[in-house]
């Protein structure tokens, strides 16, 4: 018996060895992540100059355009920075728009595209050859929606008609345009022809 006590202590520490690694081993597996996700921050991982990009519908013809002499793109919302934006929309029955701004953001899977500092949007010539345009610091389109909205001061024109308000949403496939406060409607009358003089 005392010759094997020995033998005995020996597997008895190897077995002690043995346990303690696996609980190491399981306890690390169990808590400390080995590969941690990585970290999105707002930092921008693509840039481009004189970037455009083309959306086109089922018949391959370019529906929406999107253009600005810089761009950035944050990988963290999908978020394209433009400056110097130039935008075109051309849904089928509807008239051609086309905006432009200092700065743009298409974001949202690309259904947004806000329009800052100095933007202005003109829909194409009607029937009557008149143009609107409407004038804001920040107008947000909606491509597949083709419609506008802002919620800053913005001046519509309307071939010789003025409209001034704040806050605004025009639907480019209805015609409608909705003012929601401080409207202003400035009305140029149509000159009247010259009535003809009589002589005796």
């Amino acid at each position: 018996m005392r010759e094997r006590l020995p033998s005995l202590v020996a597997l008895f520490l190897l077995a002690l060895l043995v346990l303690s690694t696996w609980w190491a081993a399981n306890y690390t597996l169990n808590t400390v992540a080995l590969d941690p996700p990585r970290r999105q921050t707002h930092e921008p991982d693509t840039w481009a100059q004189n970037f455009v990009m083309l959306r086109t519908n089922e018949a391959g013809i370019a529906i929406n355009r999107l253009e600005g002499a810089y761009m950035l793109h944050y990988p963290d919302d999908d978020s394209y920075h433009l400056d110097d934006a130039i935008v075109t929309l051309n849904q089928a029955q509807s008239p051609i728009m086309t905006a432009q701004s200092d700065n743009a953001i298409m974001d949202e899977d690309g259904t947004r595209i806000q329009l800052v500092g100095n933007a202005l949007l003109q829909r194409q010539a009607d029937v009557k050859g008149d143009v609107l345009s409407v004038r804001s610091e920040r107008i947000v389109l909606y491509p597949n929606q083709d419609t506008m909205e802002t919620d800053e001061p913005a001046v519509v024109k309307n071939g010789s008609n003025t409209l001034q308000g704040t806050g605004m949403t025009y639907n480019n496939t209805t015609r409608q345009l909705h003012v929601h406060r401080n409207s202003h409607v400035i009305m140029t009358p149509t000159a009247a022809p010259p009535t003809g003089s009589t002589h005796d």
